[in-house]
């Protein structure tokens, strides 16, 4: 399953122009806003999706039958990038757990890169759904060693990805890596360069929501 959320005209679309527009990236504080903002539009079509359950609660005046989420899910995203993301999917799901990967490109004299995860944590994920938060989905090299990995901490009901951008390639390659996986997509583009950067993208997630680093 793909949803493409700026298909349907509304502030999604309003959001992403600033994530891409280079006279607006200068201001991160708004930079990690729309990126969270953009979880929070994914979280709360998720929360469609979710199996619920009958409580009843008391009023003031009464007594009534309601329905919540039977089982709260497991919110995880690729360190650093995807903080931003994760945190707007966590406002609104707010009783969530939570898991994190270290994982980055690691480049090599010709700008060419290899995938490096040195660290893990996760709660159990048996039987519950699994969301997965990372920005820019452009190879998908990096989103399928994450889940593999998180896969190890048990089977989920439900596997949700969600990015801010993702080009046609990397949606390809986590469906087939992945059949079963819900994926909430921004934005669509069409190409990624040589490299592998996802282009008319928006640049480095990263580095416009916290500042450049160094490459090692």
């Amino acid at each position: 399953m793909l949803k493409v959320l700026s298909e349907e005209i509304s502030l999604v679309n309003a959001w992403i122009n600033e994530l891409r527009n280079v006279d607006v990236q200068t201001d991160r504080l708004r930079f990690r806003r729309n990126m969270e903002r953009i979880g929070e539009i994914a979280a709360f079509e998720i929360s469609k999706t979710l199996e619920y359950k009958e409580i009843e609660i008391t009023t003031p005046l009464d007594k009534i039958v309601v329905k919540e989420i039977q089982t709260q899910p497991v919110i995880t995203t690729i360190l650093r990038a995807g903080v931003p993301l994760f945190q707007g999917i966590l406002n609104y799901f707010d009783k969530a757990d939570c898991g994190f990967v270290a994982a980055y490109r690691k480049h090599d004299a010709n700008d060419y890169f290899s995938i490096k995860q040195d660290y893990l944590t996760c709660p159990n994920l048996d039987l519950r759904p699994l969301i997965v938060a990372d920005p820019m989905l452009a190879t998908g090299a990096s989103l399928i060693e994450a889940i593999k990995d998180l896969l190890t901490n048990g089977k989920p009901t439900d596997i949700h990805i969600v990015a801010a951008i993702a080009s046609h390639q990397g949606v390809e390659t986590i469906q087939n890596a992945y059949p079963n996986a819900k994926l909430w997509i921004g934005a669509l583009d069409q190409n990624l360069t040589s490299k592998g950067y996802i282009t008319p993208g928006l640049g480095d997630a990263g580095d416009l929501s916290y500042g450049e680093k160094l490459q090692r």
